[in-house]
């Protein structure tokens, strides 16, 4: 019999005593812990495959058998011997990950606090189905013919012609060539235009302490990047590395090598955390920014707040190592009057 059959058994022993102590568990505070997943996986309505699969219907569920996404071949090879993951089994790999099963693609170091990983189960486990099948009461599922009776009743007319007009195609579109799309709204074009260069140009109103960024990098970033970004596995170190260019190995990082600071926030603001792009706030965005200052010994007191105001004041270490492109002004290089 393999170890994770045996898990699974024991688990079920003890499944009835779990439903009734979920109480105790606190699924809110499960849903902020999730925070740290969020760069890899998606759970609840419309949740897609990241760099992990979805966790919807958890609860059940066969390891390593999401359909279209690639697991390891420990992960896999788990399913195959039984591990099937309920609160024992969770809860085992939560606390180590790479401890239960070695080999696995997950980067995350795990949870270490009891209540950090009931709570975290407990948010899991609203997302599916068969646990809430267990925690529902009678009298729901009594009510649900009556529902399904509502549920077939026809649309109205006026629902239905509605529906037919939003369904019909446009007559003609602005484009001058074919006739389709429309011009782009004042809205639609700033919603896009988010770009910051060197000099703070395109910068949002904002502001953010290192501490505030702290508790954020925390929540959003160090699953990938480490506490104190020196990355977790091949994921980018954000932090060190100063006097390592010259190096056969350099670590080039936001301290060692990058030039200007308004990369740093023009790439976490549109591009990060990931697989949740653009779901920081400007403020947010000015916390982290300045977090990464602290990581990397260009700000040192904890109280510092990074805002539009001061922004450009914020010199990295290496901008003077960066030059202007002048090859144009070199004397043999070929000078072409159009592309290609």
């Amino acid at each position: 019999m393999s170890r994770f059959l045996e898990i699974g058994i024991a688990a079920a022993a003890t499944l009835l005593i779990a439903v009734q102590s979920a109480g105790a568990q606190d699924a809110a505070a499960g849903e902020k812990l999730f925070a740290k997943c969020k760069a890899c996986h998606a759970v609840g309505e419309g949740a897609k495959n990241r760099v992990g699969p979805h966790l919807n219907e958890l609860m059940g569920r066969t390891a390593g058998t999401v359909e279209s996404y690639r697991y390891s071949k420990a992960m896999a090879k788990a399913g195959e011997e039984g591990l099937v993951w309920n609160d024992e089994t969770l809860k085992a790999y939560l606390a180590s990950p790479k401890a239960m099963v070695k080999g696995t693609k997950m980067a995350f170091a795990g949870l270490k606090d009891e209540g950090d990983l009931a709570n975290m189960i407990a948010y899991l486990s609203t997302f599916s189905t068969a646990q809430e099948s267990a925690d529902e009461p009678a009298g729901e599922e009594a009510a649900a013919p009556e529902e399904a009776a509502a549920a077939d009743v026809p649309a109205a007319p006026e629902a239905a012609a509605e529906a037919a007009a939003v369904a019909e195609p446009a007559a003609g579109g602005a484009g001058a060539h074919f006739k389709l799309g429309r011009p782009a709204t004042e809205e639609e074009i700033a919603a896009w235009d988010i770009d910051v260069r060197a000099d703070g140009l395109g910068l949002p109103d904002g502001r953010g302490t290192v501490a505030q960024g702290e508790v954020l990098f925390d929540e959003n970033c160090a699953s990938c990047h480490g506490d104190f970004g020196e990355a977790v596995g091949r994921w980018p170190v954000l932090a060190g590395g100063q006097g390592t260019l010259s190096d056969d190995r350099p670590v080039k990082t936001i301290g060692s090598y990058w030039p200007y600071l308004s990369t740093v926030f023009d790439y976490t603001r549109r591009a990060m955390p990931f697989g949740n792009a653009r779901s920081l706030s400007d403020d947010d965005v000015y916390a982290l920014t300045a977090y990464l200052l602290y990581l990397n010994d260009i700000v040192t007191d904890e109280e510092f707040e990074l805002s539009k105001a001061n922004f450009e004041s914020v010199r990295l270490p290496n901008e003077a190592n960066f030059i202007d492109d002048d090859r144009n002004a070199e004397r043999n290089m070929p000078i072409r009057r159009s592309p290609a």
